[in-house]
């Protein structure tokens, strides 16, 4: 394949490749692989869009760590678990806060940005799907197609997304939907 000729979908990691752990209306991250729960229909709506061509990159926000709540090593386990149990070619991670001002913290598309060179990633014909405000955003500032997966937590999205879907395979339909629209599905 030509440079930059590669489709993707990128996912947000916890709200949407593995469930977000609820408390008081708001979304954490598994503490640890005890907590670690993949949505039902996660692996086939993945294997949908992998067989359909895409490449699958998860996306994630872990401040957790630079703020002294999480380790290091235990959200690298948890990836480690989804990429044995998932079709994903990869997930790449902020270990920042906002205080650190970085380019790889989702709104901000650092992330996609550096998958799309490494990878030979069109973001034009690729899709984000997140469970936030920042996941939207992200994917349009980096000019690709967005999903809202709607979940257990409510927030305010300021950035409205292509899409709201209720599940991974309504998201995963709606993108396979899009690709064929726009000149088949491979």
């Amino acid at each position: 394949m030509t440079a930059a000729s590669r489709r993707a979908v990128f996912f947000d990691r916890d709200g949407v490749l593995n469930e977000a752990i609820v408390r008081d209306g708001k979304p954490y991250s598994p503490a640890g692989l005890e907590e670690l729960v993949i949505p039902g229909d996660a692996h086939e709506a993945l294997r949908r869009l992998q067989d359909a061509g895409f490449v699958l990159i998860g996306a994630t926000n872990q401040p957790d760590v630079a703020r002294g709540i999480q380790r290091r090593e235990i959200v690298e386990a948890l990836n480690a678990a989804l990429l044995d149990r998932l079709p994903l070619e990869r997930i790449y991670v902020c270990y920042h806060d906002d205080r650190d001002g970085c380019s790889c913290r989702k709104p901000r598309p650092g992330l996609l940005l550096q998958a799309a060179e490494e990878y030979g990633i069109d973001l034009a014909r690729s899709f984000m799907i997140g469970d936030r405000w920042r996941d939207v955003e992200a994917g349009r500032r980096a000019g690709c197609r967005t999903v809202l997966l709607v979940g257990r937590h409510s927030e305010e999205v300021p950035t409205a997304p292509e899409y709201t879907a209720k599940s991974l395979s309504d998201a995963a339909s709606w993108v396979l939907s899009q690709a064929a629209a726009r000149g088949g599905v491979r």
